[in-house]
């Protein structure tokens, strides 16, 4: 019984990180949208921090994407940028592979 016990514990193990390591590469990849973000906007460098960090922060607000987006499509267009929300989506996803790589990076 105890080589289940063992293999039980080792897989809630693995799956804890797995789900911390998701978390960080969603965070990563609000940080990188936030700055694609102020970067349309005219944002200056430590204005474009301060917002990338809002738009992380954005993310906590309700499960999955949609706050985010709503946030980037609301900003941007009170910049005059306005950004369709398939366009943000879609730099999303491309934005998780660089989150992703910067992570593994970064451990390493």
């Amino acid at each position: 019984m105890t080589s289940f016990n063992d293999r039980e514990k080792s897989f809630e193990k693995k799956f804890e990180k797995d789900q911390e390591l998701q978390f960080k590469v969603n965070a990563r990849r609000n940080k990188l949208l936030g700055l694609w973000a102020a970067a349309l906007m005219g944002k200056g460098e430590a204005d474009a921090e301060t917002y990338a960090k809002t738009v992380v922060l954005a993310d906590f607000e309700s499960p999955g994407d949609s706050d985010v987006v709503a946030m980037l499509v609301k900003d941007l267009a009170a910049a005059g940028k306005p950004t369709e929300e398939h366009t943000i989506r879609k730099q999303a996803e491309r934005l998780l592979d660089d989150a992703k790589k910067q992570l593994m990076t970064d451990t390493n």
